[in-house]
């Protein structure tokens, strides 16, 4: 299995942990809640739905007939439920801390499911996500260093706009840290907050700003 497709099948339990869903529902939260998965592809969720539930994973149940999928008129055929295998399948994801789970590809949906992920854990991660930002911020300023007489204007402000990304992070990261020390828990991001600013295009492959839905969705679920 895919790096790629690992982190999707993590979203889809943990959204389901949360309620049952149709198809349709659950392209809409990945696609507006899960920054990650802006740019993926419809055709990769319903693979994904079928090895869930040969797994035992999720099983599928008939919609509510009064039931109507939003802005499409159509009635939900298909509702996706978690089984307790699930359940406990998606407790030991969240339970891991190794590499994966702060890389860049897999940190944002991490993050997104934190507040049912245990404080240690949540701890764990946020370090070795400030671990690894430090460390290639180590890099990139060491590489600036030796080449910074050998580039243009654009490409050193491009470079420095890079690091200055990774910077922003790692002081946020440090933030996060910091609370989660103190044992506060955080109830949403406030106005000017680092976690609720735009980080799509620094390193960190950037959490989703609330309500922000870049492009419309045209509904074209018959599977659901």
């Amino acid at each position: 299995m895919s790096r790629r497709s690992g982190i999707l099948e993590f979203a889809v339990l943990g959204l389901l942990r949360e309620s049952p869903m149709h198809g349709y529902e659950l392209r809409k939260r990945l696609n507006t809640s899960l920054g990650v998965f802006r740019a993926f592809s419809y055709g990769t969720l319903y693979p994904c739905l079928k090895t869930l539930v040969a797994n035992g994973w999720l099983i599928e149940e008939p919609g509510n007939e009064t039931e109507v999928v939003p802005l499409t008129g159509r009635r939900a055929k298909i509702v996706y439920r978690l089984t307790a295998e699930g359940k406990e399948h998606f407790e030991q994801l969240l339970s891991q801390t190794g590499p994966d789970a702060y890389e860049d590809e897999t940190f944002a949906a991490r993050f997104a499911f934190f507040g049912q992920t245990s404080r240690d854990v949540r701890m764990r991660v946020l370090e070795g996500r400030r671990s690894r930002l430090e460390e290639r911020l180590e890099k990139m300023r060491a590489s600036l260093a030796r080449t910074r007489e050998r580039l243009d204007d654009y490409t050193l402000e491009l470079q420095r706009h890079g690091m200055e990304s990774v910077e922003r992070e790692v002081r946020w990261l440090n933030e996060l840290i910091e609370s989660e020390r103190a044992g506060r828990d955080l109830k949403g991001p406030a106005s000017g907050d680092p976690a609720s600013r735009d980080t799509t295009s620094g390193a960190s492959g950037g959490l989703p700003r609330p309500g922000d839905d870049p492009r419309p969705d045209t509904p074209d679920d018959t599977a659901t």
